[in-house]
């Protein structure tokens, strides 16, 4: 059984802020766990625009606070984002993520995050990622 706790996260090496400091995720579950998923606690910050393709990830993302909208590329459709929303990237989306407020989301990926992912240039996490897995 795991118990993890935000708070001992915050801080920790769990913690990841994006180089472009759009947003800080807490990493409460990650591959070396062995959940075949990862789970992670992520602030977007208000007034924030995030270009986003993971090519090599699922995720599901439900949003807990705050507003904003996800915009598809392919389809050119843009859905608003407020809490009690789940959007899923089923067929690995090109998009943008905004904020208009402070955003709160629960993301879940598939395959696992190993731990100290960031975007690449290109959007996605590399799948290759060592740090972190155990």
């Amino acid at each position: 059984m795991i118990i993890r706790y935000l708070h001992d996260i915050v801080g920790s090496e769990r913690e990841v802020e994006a180089p472009n400091g759009n947003w800080v995720s807490r990493r409460l579950l990650l591959k070396h766990e062995g959940m075949g998923f990862s789970m992670h606690d992520t602030t977007i910050r208000a007034g924030t625009e995030t270009y986003i393709w993971y090519k090599h990830h699922l995720e599901a993302v439900y949003c807990v606070a705050g507003r904003g909208e996800i915009e598809d590329l392919q389809s050119g459709q843009i859905h608003p984002i407020e809490e009690g929303t789940l959007y899923a990237l089923n067929g690995h989306e090109w998009h943008y993520l905004r904020a208009f407020d402070e955003m709160r989301m629960i993301c879940v990926f598939n395959p696992p995050l190993t731990g100290r992912e960031v975007h690449t240039e290109e959007g996605y996490y590399p799948i290759n990622e060592t740090i972190g897995d155990r």
